[in-house]
């Protein structure tokens, strides 16, 4: 790990998170194919490197438990995790949390849409 080139704040939180690492195994190339679109989305090769896309997987798992184990946290005071605690946490990064209420609003007109469309079926089976 030390010849990766990445950041020292990535470095301090890779060896400060070992010991989960050890105790959970995770199955490898889960994200790979996902992961290789957004690359390549976001001005990558078309097929990165295998090494790139593991980089970036390990990355993506380590940053999104990383948040995870901080809304538990923030959590752990009322007893169960709420989206809101995510929320909270990335308060104060603008672009990540307007992107994530579009989302989450995005995901409840889905919902409601969905449950139109249920009803209005169910309408037209008990018409027939």
């Amino acid at each position: 790990m030390s010849n990766t080139p990445i950041g020292p704040m990535y470095k301090a939180r890779a060896s400060a998170s070992q010991p989960s690492e050890t105790s959970f195994k995770r199955k490898r190339g889960v994200f790979q194919k996902d992961l290789q679109h957004m690359m390549y989305g976001f001005g990558d090769d078309s097929n990165p490197l295998p090494e790139t896309v593991a980089l970036v997987e390990d990355i993506v798992v380590e940053y999104v438990t990383d948040m995870v184990h901080k809304a538990q946290d923030i959590a752990s005071k009322r007893g169960k995790l709420l989206t809101e605690d995510f929320l909270f946490l990335i308060r104060k990064d603008t672009p990540k949390l307007n992107r994530c209420t579009e989302l989450l609003s995005m995901n409840e007109e889905l919902k409601q849409a969905r449950k139109a469309f249920d009803v209005d079926e169910e309408k037209l089976a008990s018409a027939e």
